[in-house]
């Protein structure tokens, strides 16, 4: 059985970046949303992202930025992957030569599969929950929404926590999972043991 690959977001600490990769994530996401609690600046990003080893990605999470924005992050910040989670077209994700990932906010009637077609260069298609917003809204949708047939790496995100990660890796088999509120003790502020035992959630469900 393959291995579901774990992303840790939203990390704003240089502690909480380390505790990461320690417990064995596989990417760290950084958010470059203003609004965010969990914003961090294109110099402290770089600050952080210095301490993540080779073989951990880079992850830089955007909602509808300026092209200007995102080249001065890039400038900045040694990213490897963008994850765009507001309401652009392929188009506007395209553009910046790193492979990205594309967010969908899952509900009743929304049509994944014509998601997924008009986003046909992302590297993966991440599956969040429809909240006002955009993102960290720590709730869970109902995954038996999630059609079959998407011919790409499924990122099954919204809501998950330690105790229900290992249902989730077993009902929807992900390509990967990602966790933000559900590893914090404040927002912004990752809790070590809550890493780690999301980590073993997904490691015991892997077999």
């Amino acid at each position: 059985m393959s291995r579901t690959r774990i992303k840790i977001c939203g990390l704003t600490r240089p502690q909480d970046v380390i505790v990461a990769v320690e417990s064995g994530a596989d990417a760290i996401g950084l958010v470059f949303y203003p609004p965010s609690p969990r914003y961090v600046t294109p110099e402290n990003a770089a600050e952080l992202a210095r301490l993540i080893p080779p073989f951990v990605t880079t992850v830089g999470l955007f909602v509808n930025p300026e092209p200007a924005f995102v080249e001065e992050v890039r400038a900045h910040v040694p990213l490897q992957m963008l994850q765009f989670h507001g309401d652009e077209a392929e188009g506007d994700c395209a553009g910046f030569g790193l492979p990205w990932i594309k967010a969908a906010r899952v509900r009743a009637g929304f049509d994944l599969l014509e998601f997924s077609a008009s986003h046909s260069a992302a590297s993966g298609i991440l599956l969040d929950a429809f909240v006002e917003g955009y993102g960290g809204g720590g709730k869970v949708f109902d995954w038996t929404l999630i059609p079959s047939g998407i011919a790409r790496p499924l990122i099954l995100s919204g809501g998950l926590d330690p105790d229900n990660v290992g249902e989730a890796v077993a009902r929807v088999r992900p390509w990967a999972v990602d966790v933000s509120s559900g590893v914090e003790s404040a927002k912004g502020i990752k809790d070590a043991a809550l890493i780690a035992a999301f980590v073993a959630g997904v490691r015991n469900a892997d077999g």
